[in-house]
């Protein structure tokens, strides 16, 4: 009796939002508005998105306060690491902050996505730099809208001995990896390695599974190898 009454229920549910949606209308604007603002979010279509604001108003007020808040809270107190750019509390991250991390070693990373990835693998114990993105010139995206240049600066400073390209193997990653390689060429002393192509071609990093990533980075290859060859 129990299932069925859940099976009823959940059948009125569906018939209210396909109405709703046939009708392009809701019943209220702040309805309206909370949709709106989900439907915003990577993945999420209007649907989904009216799914989840009807979720939350049959939450205690309490606990939707809780999730509101957490969200404001986020986005007004996250920092990005002025050393990597990672996401961090402070000032600077604790990766770059743990003195028990091999600060010679740079491992270069689209977002922050990829330095979770990584990080989940176990098999580099250096430091990051987030470049918050990649060379497009299909979306107007150059080495000056993203953090090459800082990059540069920690090279500079003669401590970093290795810098792991740990981009995407895509036409854009691989754009990349050949700027920074030119773009770092005056440091010889800097040598310069890209994963192993464990990670298949048009892969993202975020999406390698753990195992083949970890290997990828155990068998990193000097990327003026690949070049030439």
């Amino acid at each position: 009796m129990e299932n069925f009454a859940k099976r009823f229920c959940e059948g009125i549910v569906d018939t209210f939002l396909t109405i709703l949606f046939m009708e392009q209308e809701f019943a209220s604007s702040l309805l309206e508005n909370a949709v709106s603002e989900f439907a915003k979010l990577p993945g999420i279509g209007r649907k989904t998105a009216l799914r989840l604001v009807l979720h939350l108003l049959k939450q205690d007020e309490q606990s939707a306060r809780q999730f509101g808040e957490a969200i404001i809270k986020l986005r007004e107190e996250i920092q990005y690491c002025k050393v990597c750019h990672n996401i961090s509390e402070t000032e600077v991250c604790p990766i770059c902050a743990d003195q028990l991390r091999d600060a010679s070693t740079i491992c270069v990373v689209e977002n922050v996505k990829d330095v979770m990835s990584i990080e989940n693998t176990n098999q580099h114990h250096g430091l990051y730099h987030v470049l918050g993105g990649l060379i497009s010139p299909m979306d107007g995206v150059g080495p000056q809208d993203i953090e090459i240049e800082s990059l540069e600066e920690r090279v500079k400073s003669g401590e970093v001995k290795e810098v792991i390209l740990a981009l995407s193997a895509t036409m854009e990653g691989d754009t990349t990896n050949f700027y920074i390689f030119r773009r770092l060429a005056p440091y010889p002393d800097v040598k310069i390695t890209m994963l192993a192509r464990g990670v298949s071609v048009g892969n993202e990093i975020e999406y390698t599974d753990e195992l083949t990533l970890g290997r990828s980075i155990l068998n990193r290859t000097l990327f003026s190898d690949t070049f030439h060859k």
